[in-house]
């Protein structure tokens, strides 16, 4: 056998670039590229060998590393999980950087791979710069904070270790069931130590997507169920696309007659428009879908976590209906005291669809169906029109969100994550194929927004991308502006403005609480009335931006960008209190149980009303 002698940090590099994948039925590499930004800790050891291998695995520099996980992050999730990227940077606060980014993947099971450097192996030099010292135990560093918010942790110590460590880490970054991050913390004197690696090490390897088939018994009892409901509803959750299922989906919905609702992983799964779409369900649902899931007597879960967003806090669906959980990964399908269903979602479809032959709903049942989709359809038309006037004389966003979507057409992609703004586009946005809705609302991680846009406009170069985000988040990350600039990526950011968090100003209000450090006007210790040039400080980092005063103004500048090449930011100013009150369901935040404000009391009054309902 041949071997290579290769430094670990060249033998890492050399492996991944090796790593290939399938996608829409042509070969590509498993590892799209690397988002680096270097220290100490590994500018010398892997950066030497990214530079040497940077024709076959592309290096790309940002600006924030918890940014540029996000985007690796979002690549992977554009891409349904073929692809993925990876992630490194120095010890101590480069790395520690990214823990923020690694949670939100675990949450959300996506790969990513991260490789920070850590401590000298060999302890000669320690204290290091940035080393965390712990006084009992000489182990660990900081890296070990990857350790709850990774599917997969190892540290390499001797350069031999790459020789398990890596196929492992593929095993899980591949896995549909265990997919997630996975940290390799990679001792910073044992990056530049050399080994003889054997070459077939080396080989190419091809990773095509499993699909793991159902149990012929689980099968029959959830199909069992299902023949004998007569108002079946389906969620439709992140693993029907992650499985590419959507056709699988409508077949099966259309099949059977039952309609689909759909959580924020899960929309697009079918078009806006199809007759059996109901719309977003559960505390950002539409009216449909939730006043279905109340009179459901079964749920028929589809590559769903089943959240408390989804189900309201336990409350949306009734005591006696059924539930049945189709999901590749166990720990989610048996949730909620659910009839397991373990499978790929769009395997998992069709082995139901065999099994129910030619079973569907009533008639009755569609005829509801129809008339609830109409009422939210109109309602939805309501929401977002441009000819609504708020008392403050400001936008609300729901008008936002109609405007974007109508210069997205029907091949944009958005991109959003915390705050208010998922809850009105989970409700509002139409999406007309798969892909066109990307928004992080499993860890609702503020900070997301822009770094994401960045990367699905990498994974989806042929497509229009929108980011949407308000004021703190944008505040809170926006370096990548300048790395999408320096990429040349076009990207349109829509900045909304209300001056301050107004959807927990909202939060805090509606539990009965004083209007208290959320918005800017109700923070403490203010010393100056300014507030932020956003369209400024977007042109600072290399960006075309402007500052819409109007609905039509915000629509001339989106028409503005759609013929523009680079990064455009439209800044417009909204109005913090306004919110779609058309659909919606209940969800827990616990109130005081003791305050001396009236309101307070009475919203605890009202929680705890509540409580005796849940599921």
């Amino acid at each position: 056998m041949t071997n290579l002698r290769l430094t670990a940090a060249q033998a890492m590099v050399r492996f991944l670039a090796a790593q290939r994948t399938v996608v829409d039925g042509a070969e590509h590499p498993l590892f799209a590229g690397c988002w680096a930004i270097f220290g100490h800790g590994n500018v010398a050891g892997l950066g030497e060998a990214l530079q040497a291998a940077r024709d076959v695995l592309p290096t790309y520099r940002a600006h924030n590393e918890q940014a540029m996980a996000h985007a690796a992050i979002a690549f992977a999730k554009a891409r349904n999980r073929r692809q993925m990227m990876v992630c490194t940077t120095s010890i101590g606060p480069g790395a520690t950087n990214m823990v923020t980014a690694a949670a939100l993947a675990h949450v959300n099971r996506l790969p990513v791979l991260l490789v920070p450097g850590d401590v000298f192996a060999g302890r000669g030099p320690d204290p290091v710069l940035q080393q965390i010292e712990d006084f009992a135990d000489a182990t660990v560093s900081a890296n070990d904070c990857f350790r709850p918010v990774s599917r997969y942790f190892d540290r390499i110590t001797r350069p031999e270790q790459l020789l398990a460590a890596l196929p492992a880490a593929l095993r899980v970054l591949t896995d549909p069931a265990a997919c997630g991050p996975v940290t390799l913390a990679f001792c910073q004197d044992v990056q530049a130590e050399a080994f003889d690696y054997p070459e077939p090490f080396f080989a190419p390897r091809i990773h095509a997507p499993r699909r793991p088939a159902p149990d012929p018994d689980e099968v029959a009892r959830a199909a069992a169920l299902l023949a004998g409901a007569r108002r079946p509803l389906i969620v439709a959750g992140g693993g029907v696309h992650y499985a590419e299922g959507c056709p699988a989906l409508a077949a099966f919905a259309e099949a059977h007659a039952i309609p689909v609702a759909e959580t924020q992983g899960g929309k697009g799964a079918l078009p806006w428009d199809h007759p059996l779409a109901v719309g977003a369900i559960g505390v950002t649902g539409s009216a449909a879908a939730n006043a279905l899931a109340a009179d459901a007597d079964l749920i028929l879960g589809v590559g769903t976590r089943l959240q408390d967003f989804t189900t309201g806090s336990r409350r949306l669906f009734a005591d006696e209906a059924a539930l049945v959980q189709l999901n590749v990964q166990p720990f989610d399908a048996g949730k909620h005291g659910a009839l397991a269903l373990v499978a790929d979602a769009r395997a998992g479809l069709a082995a139901l669809d065999a099994a129910l032959g030619s079973a569907a709903s009533p008639a009755g049942h569609g005829a509801r169906i129809a008339g609830l989709k109409a009422e939210w359809d109109a309602a939805v038309e309501a929401a977002t029109s441009a000819t609504i006037e708020n008392p403050s004389g400001l936008p609300s966003d729901a008008q936002i969100v109609g405007a974007v979507n109508r210069a997205a057409g029907p091949d944009g992609i958005v991109v959003c994550a915390a705050g208010g703004l998922p809850g009105e586009l989970h409700k509002l946005w139409r999406t007309a194929r798969p892909g066109g809705y990307h928004v992080e609302y499993g860890y609702s991680c503020m900070g997301y927004e822009i770094a994401a846009g960045l990367g699905v406009a990498l994974a989806c170069p042929d497509r229009p991308v929108f980011v949407t985000v308000g004021d703190g988040s944008y505040l809170m990350m926006n370096s990548e502006i300048h790395t999408a600039v320096m990429l040349g990526l076009k990207l349109t950011v829509v900045l909304l403005d209300n001056r301050g968090y107004g959807c927990i100003d909202r939060l805090q209000r509606a539990c009965g609480g004083a209007g208290f450090n959320n918005l800017i006007a109700d923070v403490d210790h203010r010393a100056s009335e300014s507030w932020v040039d956003f369209a400024g400080h977007a042109r600072s980092l290399g960006a075309h931006a402007e500052h819409a005063d109007s609905l039509d103004g915000l629509t001339r500048a989106l028409d503005g960008a759609a013929g523009r090449d680079g990064v455009s930011v439209v800044v417009i100013d909204t109005d913090p209190r306004v919110t779609t009150a058309a659909g919606g369901a209940w969800w827990e935040v616990a109130v005081p149980a003791v305050s001396p404000r009236p309101e307070v009391r009475r919203a605890r009054a009202a929680y705890e009303a509540v409580l005796s309902e849940r599921r």
